[in-house]
């Protein structure tokens, strides 16, 4: 102490720039320390940001394809309506009506789950089409335990009235359903009555057939959606049927 004492008394002062960024550096220590101890809490206690609602639609002839955030594609039909949630955590679509075919990026920890009405559908496959008839679905009240099903890769799952159809047909016939995505129509003998509901999902104009004979009667091709003059010649000219306009309004009758 005596030997420090000396030195103190030989040292020159130090210079008044000097004392006085010393002053304050007690302060910007503890102001620092605060900062820190604030940005960590800050970071602790914000609660995990919820995944964003994907919300898409498509109008009468109208396709659209979506990319989801975890490597999913979604291709939506005609006249179609989803919300998706899909994150690292949940992945999980409603279909409010329409039609969707999904290629699902695979990951075994986060099952994929479509939802059609009160119908929950997990994925096990990772390519698949879900079809919605908004008009034929009874939604059941929120309190009504989920009727579940489970699909794999080339289902075609179609929600109608109180439970889900779940299809497992060959490719050729499974191509013959997705030919929307390719911009066409094709079907494979099938009541006109079919045929003709299908052509009006595509279309303003909608076509009637009031007499059930005519509904039934057999017929196959490959036509364009939005083509329907082009349908309706083949009406007239191969099966000899009459076809009357009023409006938007098509009648079909022999």
């Amino acid at each position: 102490w005596r030997e420090a004492d000396r030195i103190a008394a030989v040292a020159p002062p130090p210079s008044r720039r000097t004392s006085s960024w010393m002053s304050y550096l007690p302060r910007l220590t503890a102001l620092a320390a605060s900062l820190l101890i604030a940005a960590g809490l800050g970071f602790i206690m914000l609660p995990a940001r919820p995944q964003p609602v994907l919300a898409a639609k498509t109008d009468i002839g109208q396709r659209r394809l979506l990319e989801l955030g975890d490597g999913s594609r979604i291709e939506m039909n005609t006249r179609s309506a989803i919300r998706a949630q899909v994150g690292r955590d949940e992945r999980e679509v409603w279909i409010d009506k329409g039609e969707v075919y999904f290629e699902v990026f695979h990951d075994s920890g986060h099952p994929f789950v479509v939802h059609a009405g009160d119908r929950r559908v997990t994925v096990l496959g990772t390519k698949f089409s879900v079809r919605r008839d908004r008009d034929r679905v009874d939604d059941e009240s929120a309190d009504a335990p989920a009727r579940q099903s489970v699909i794999t890769a080339g289902d075609i799952a179609i929600a109608r009235g109180a439970s889900m159809l779940i299809t497992q047909k060959s490719e050729e016939k499974v191509s013959d359903q997705l030919a929307w995505r390719n911009g066409i129509l094709r079907f494979d003998q099938q009541p006109l009555g079919e045929v003709i509901a299908e052509f009006n999902r595509y279309n303003l104009s909608q076509i009637a057939v009031s007499d059930p004979a005519v509904a039934q009667m057999r017929m196959g091709g490959v036509f364009q959606p939005g083509n329907v003059d082009a349908f309706l010649r083949l009406l007239e000219d191969a099966y000899g049927l009459h076809v009357s306009r009023s409006g938007e309004t098509i009648k079909i009758s022999r």
